[in-house]
């Protein structure tokens, strides 16, 4: 599993999600992170960043909402008590990279997840 940062040039935001994802990410192996300074609307279109900063795992957005544009803009997401925050939670990155590593192994092992399911078809 692959997780990027991607942030504008001197993203105040940038070092708080960096530091929470390292907590996040305690003890867990298999993963590595990357960091990438986005310059342009290009760029930010390209990656899929969705304002700075933004955590992709394995090239997704966990975080971002459906048909949500790219965007060079300074960030904001929820906190678990609904609050406004400049980088997700410990717990909500916790999550996020749970969901993506469970998603992965299902797909690599060709199952849907659900009990009692086998292999699919036509892959």
């Amino acid at each position: 599993m692959h997780l990027t940062v991607l942030a504008v040039p001197e993203c105040p935001n940038a070092p708080l999600l960096e530091e929470r994802l390292a907590a996040a990410l305690e003890g867990r192996d298999g993963v590595s992170v990357s960091r990438e300074v986005i310059f342009t609307d290009g760029e930010a279109a390209r990656w899929g960043m969705h304002g700075s900063p933004t955590l992709l795992i394995d090239g997704t957005d966990p975080f971002a909402g459906p048909g949500q544009p790219a965007s060079m803009s300074c960030r904001l997401y929820r906190d678990d008590d609904g609050r406004a925050c400049g980088a997700p939670s410990v717990s909500q990155l916790r999550h996020a990279v749970e969901q993506a590593w469970v998603t992965a192994h299902s797909e690599a092992h060709g199952t849907t997840g659900g009990a009692g399911s086998g292999p699919r078809g036509g892959r």
